[in-house]
């Protein structure tokens, strides 16, 4: 069936890949672990991410080698909602594959991130940017435009190995490498925000919907 005549939230999707993030909590966040039960270490909570798209679908539209920023605002514990939102789409997408990841991160196409469309309150829209994410050793970048530069690097635990939090139950993923950010920068929405040495987090995702 095509995409056209497919309802939104009926459409089988799949991304696998990795997200970085980076807020302003202090290191380590205690949503990973709380599952948002917790208030972020500063009271509230303001982040930005990155996805890069390694494998994916929405219906028949391919979506692998794309990336995603978002923005995130959130006024307390992050379980009890009212979130600001936006996505920036990578500006390579198609338009089909733009509606794709539009509706995949406003939680309209359910799944993984489906808890979108019940914990953000405002959604400030999705636009189109250059959306860069690149990997030099460990650490992770990503550009959106002028919007937001940020990189993050792993928190060293024994022997030298990344610090990882396992088998959770956290919404991106069971097993968060706990980081910190070396740049954190964001300049959208008015606000403007430094997050640099503050807390980080790499995931490998593994997300599908609508179930």
């Amino acid at each position: 069936m095509a995409l056209d005549t497919m309802e939104v939230g009926t459409v089988p999707w799949t991304i696998k890949g990795e997200l970085i993030l980076n807020c302003n909590c202090t290191v380590f966040c205690p949503c990973v672990v709380s599952l948002g039960q917790h208030p972020p270490t500063e009271g509230h909570c303001q982040a930005w991410a990155g996805v890069r798209i390694d494998e994916g679908v929405y219906g028949e539209e391919d979506l692998s080698g794309l990336n995603v920023g978002l923005f995130l605002e959130i006024p307390g514990n992050m379980g009890r909602g009212n979130w600001k939102a936006a996505a920036f789409i990578d500006d390579r997408a198609s338009e089909a594959a733009y509606d794709a990841l539009v509706n995949i991160f406003s939680g309209a196409a359910r799944g993984t991130t489906g808890l979108f469309g019940v914990l953000v309150g405002e959604f400030l829209g999705a636009q189109r940017e250059q959306v860069v994410f690149e990997t030099e050793g460990n650490e992770r970048r990503l550009q959106v435009g002028r919007k937001i530069q940020g990189a993050v690097v792993p928190v060293e635990g024994k022997d030298g190995k990344d610090i990882v939090v396992t088998n959770t139950e956290y919404w991106m993923g069971p097993d968060i490498t706990v980081a910190k950010a070396t740049k954190g920068r964001v300049r959208a929405f008015g606000r403007v925000w430094d997050f640099d040495g503050r807390s980080a987090e790499i995931c490998q995702i593994d997300w599908h919907g609508p179930r």
